[in-house]
């Protein structure tokens, strides 16, 4: 799953990832979905369901890191507090959240293997050019699936 918006520079980076990915991956593939999710995290729990492993990618900021840094963690990591609120959860989920919100909703058919790519970014203006140092750092996570998954190019 990337996410991010492609018309915000950097923080469409993982949109970049999933679009390379597709060069390994047919779309009739049972084992292995990849989804573009660009800005809506609420779908990410409907996805979740019937996958045992998940990877996902997107832009971080205020990492005062240099854009590019790329951070490895489990979503076990990712602590989001639950919000209850109706309207947050429509129109302001981000993707931590929803996989707090899914992992309450689908209790034993959540996944239990999922592993987040953050990179770090700086770069959120309106254009769709990704800076150099951030596709790299995209495209380490890219080569990291595909070594990982042993994927091949079509």
């Amino acid at each position: 799953m990337g996410f991010g918006n492609p018309c915000r520079s950097d923080d469409g980076i993982g949109c970049f990832v999933i679009d390379q990915l597709r060069a390994y991956v047919d779309e009739e593939n049972e084992e292995i979905s990849l989804f573009d999710m660009g800005t809506s995290a609420f779908e990410v729990l409907f996805k979740l369901q019937g996958h045992n492993r998940i990877v996902i990618v997107d832009a971080v900021i205020n990492t005062n890191e240099p854009p590019g840094t790329l951070y490895k963690l489990p979503a076990s990591e990712i602590d989001a507090a639950i919000q209850d609120d109706p309207m947050v959860f429509l129109h302001g989920l981000k993707w931590d959240q929803a996989l707090s919100y899914a992992k309450k909703i689908l209790t034993t058919n959540y996944p239990s293997d999922i592993e987040v790519y953050l990179i770090a970014v700086d770069n959120l203006k309106l254009e769709i050019e990704i800076s150099e140092d951030v596709k790299n750092a995209g495209q380490k996570v890219i080569d990291l699936i595909i070594e990982n998954l042993q994927l091949e190019k079509r």
